[in-house]
């Protein structure tokens, strides 16, 4: 067979516990996800995976280049691409691959192309895609505390939501790919926003979830981290200690709404490509950047260090999967979404550059062969939540250790512990846990210099925002780069619409309200 073509579905803030197929008694919660649960049953699912830090564009950047936070220069969601690194898709297109992103990516600057040929539809001005609602806003409105209150049903036609025009126009490219060019090869990133804030979605979803049909939080606002400066600073950056107990159930509802939405467009795409025999010799990969905590720890979002919003879904389907020729298989040791980049290189027979410092997964993909346990990271190497307040986490086997600049470290036995509510770093119970205690600080000591780092941050990488800036006029978040070059809104019909009437009576007549319920 001619080498596989690649179909890359990246979600945004999609936490590991939600999904159909995770068991409630591995953390799993109760959400409906068909499509995702299928793919699942012809997949190799890893259901330890780990973001390399909590946060759209690093994570995406570490993604990207197969790299650590701190090599990669993923510091904020401001940071741009290091021109001078390769990335995935870039190495796929020097490789022969036709290479196309549909969808937002939150890149920085004028870097928005990053190894692909093609972007016909998403965040081409690096304004992150997420659609804003359409609900009036009171003045002195705070965004960040919004994204509890705009919860519920969506007021944006369905046809006009990111999720369904990027499924729309991964469509569009990839049958007019076929078409041109059928014998080459295709690496397609289909990127949508959801289930990110805000937390809305189709009255059909929201009405499934509220009010009976949520789950409260898996972890309780308790635990010996419950008060660590990290946690005080990450609780009062997101204002989470004034969601009420409502508001918080209700978000929960919308954030289950959000994810089962996304699976039926992700099943409703995957049935179009079939249809159009699209996915015969098609590597399927799912993921998400980040994950999401929906409540856990009293805390909300991301861009901390607890399971919810560094561990995230992955599964990748091989043809040889769907067709009965490979069974599926789940893989329970850590890995990290920097391992992608040589796993998919392997998989479609092109060279990895070198410098990775993710690893390659085939052998565990299609020979089930066991993956050697290493320490994986999820950083954060900027103290948003305080000075002193950069971490590394890391994960080995099931143990998890947290290093901060200047914080007491915390350690977690997972096994015993998923909830992360007991900190063992002064009372290790066994021989097992004193070794990972003792081998973890270590690693973290060794592993991590917090100021060689911000150096880097600083230094190396400082000039890189005002040398790669654009100069593009205030756009929506979403554009189109239309086939004659131009760059233009995609979503002034929402917010910038020309308005025919205000009151549909005046067009209508004023009895059309009540005629219509005849």
């Amino acid at each position: 067979m001619s080498r596989p073509n690649i179909l890359f579905l990246l979600s945004d803030e999609h936490s590991y516990r939600f999904m159909g197929h995770v068991p409630e008694e591995r953390g799993g919660e109760p959400v409906d996800t068909p499509a995702f649960d299928r793919l699942a049953s012809h997949s190799t699912v890893f259901t330890d995976a780990y973001c390399q830090m909590p946060l759209c564009t690093p994570s995406r950047l570490c993604l990207l280049t197969g790299r650590e936070v701190r090599r990669a220069g993923a510091w904020n969601n401001a940071s741009v691409l290091r021109p001078e690194l390769p990335t995935l898709p870039g190495t796929l297109r020097d490789a022969g691959y036709e290479t196309c992103l549909v969808g937002k990516m939150h890149l920085g600057g004028t870097q928005q192309f990053v190894g692909f040929n093609h972007r016909p539809y998403g965040d081409l001005t690096g304004k992150a895609g997420h659609q804003a609602e359409l609900f009036p806003q009171p003045n002195g409105h705070d965004p960040v505390q919004s994204r509890t209150k705009v919860v519920g049903q969506t007021t944006i036609p369905e046809s006009l939501l990111q999720d369904q025009v990027v499924s729309l126009e991964t469509l569009a490219y990839l049958r007019e790919h076929h078409a041109s060019q059928p014998d080459k090869p295709w690496f397609l990133c289909a990127s949508f926003s959801r289930p990110h804030f805000p937390i809305t979605a189709p009255a059909r979803y929201v009405d499934r979830y509220w009010p009976d049909g949520v789950t409260r939080p898996r972890v309780p606002a308790s635990g010996n981290a419950y008060d660590h400066p990290m946690s005080l600073g990450m609780r009062t950056g997101f204002h989470v200690d004034e969601i009420s107990d409502e508001e918080m159930m209700r978000a929960r509802a919308s954030y289950f709404a959000c994810v089962s939405y996304l699976d039926e467009v992700i099943g409703d795409l995957f049935l179009r490509l079939e249809g159009s025999g699209l996915l015969e010799n098609t590597i399927i990969v799912y993921t998400s950047d980040h994950g999401e905590m929906a409540g856990e720890h009293g805390v909300w979002w991301k861009n901390g260090w607890y399971e919810a919003c560094t561990r995230v879904p992955l599964m990748i389907s091989l043809p040889e999967h769907r067709v009965g020729g490979l069974h599926a298989y789940q893989c329970h040791t850590p890995v990290g979404l920097i391992d992608l980049f040589p796993t998919l290189c392997s998989l479609s027979e092109t060279p990895v550059p070198e410098g990775l410092d993710g690893v390659d997964l085939s052998e565990s993909i299609v020979h089930h062969i066991p993956i050697p346990d290493r320490p994986i990271y999820s950083d954060n190497l900027m103290p948003r939540w305080g000075e002193g307040t950069e971490f590394r986490s890391i994960r080995w086997k099931h143990f998890k250790y947290v290093r901060f600049r200047n914080a007491p470290p915390l350690f977690f036995n997972l096994q015993d512990d998923p909830g992360e509510q007991i900190n063992l770093t002064d009372k290790t119970k066994t021989s097992d846990e004193g070794e990972a205690l003792q081998y973890l600080s270590t690693h973290a000591e060794e592993s991590i210099d917090f100021d060689q780092a911000e150096k880097d941050r600083l230094v190396r990488d400082g000039h890189l925002r005002e040398e790669y800036a654009h100069h593009a006029p205030d756009s929506t978040g979403n554009l189109y780069h239309m086939p004659s070059g131009k760059i233009i809104n995609a979503e002034d019909t929402l917010y910038h619409p020309t308005v025919i009437a205000d009151d549909g009576r005046d067009i209508f007549g004023p009895d059309w309200e009540e005629q219509n319920k005849s």
